[in-house]
């Protein structure tokens, strides 16, 4: 059984999704990739010990605090190699960004391979079921290009913003699929 709620936050309504212990799921509304596509059977439930531990996160993090990811009990569902690109996502630094090549680099050179596509890591990373918690807003083009955000290239600037990150290299593609 899956529980769900929905919070607020600066970027509007939350979707939290739970397995009643762990958080499985943040979804932005209008999100690529939303859960409630991927689980059936959800029951709502405010009063969940998680997503109050959750709120609390998100609360601080928005106030421009640094909460650690490790605070909460995290268990997103995957293959394991998005489980191995979302553990990456959660070693990049509040504040800094990652690019998909880099992502890529480590990931080759964790399974022992000359190389790795950086289109996989994205596809993997476009597929966070954990917005925001697992950073994949921290991820960028390796021109500094604001690719690829399920939650829009409009959150991604502000939860980058939010961090500190410098703008100044950055940019919005003017075309492009991962519009």
């Amino acid at each position: 059984m899956h529980y769900s709620t929905v919070c607020h936050s600066p970027l509007d309504l939350l979707t939290l999704a739970s397995d009643g212990d762990n958080l499985v799921g943040l979804w932005m509304k209008g999100q690529k990739y939303h859960g409630n596509t991927l689980f059936k059977n959800m029951m709502e439930n405010d009063d969940i010990p998680v997503f109050r531990a959750t709120r609390k996160w998100l609360d601080r993090y928005f106030a421009g605090e640094k909460p650690a990811i490790p605070e909460l009990p995290l268990a997103p569902m995957g293959s394991e190699f998005r489980q191995k690109v979302w553990r990456i996502l959660c070693d990049v630094p509040y504040g800094k960004t990652i690019t998909y090549s880099d992502i890529a680099r480590i990931i080759a050179a964790k399974m022992n391979k000359e190389r790795m596509s950086s289109q996989a890591v994205g596809g993997a990373v476009g597929h966070n079921p954990i917005s925001i918690i697992i950073p994949c807003h921290r991820v960028v083009g390796s021109a500094g290009s604001l690719t690829g955000y399920a939650g829009g290239l409009a959150a991604k600037t502000k939860l980058l913003e939010l961090e500190g990150v410098d703008m100044s290299a950055l940019f919005t593609p003017k075309k492009g699929r991962a519009l």
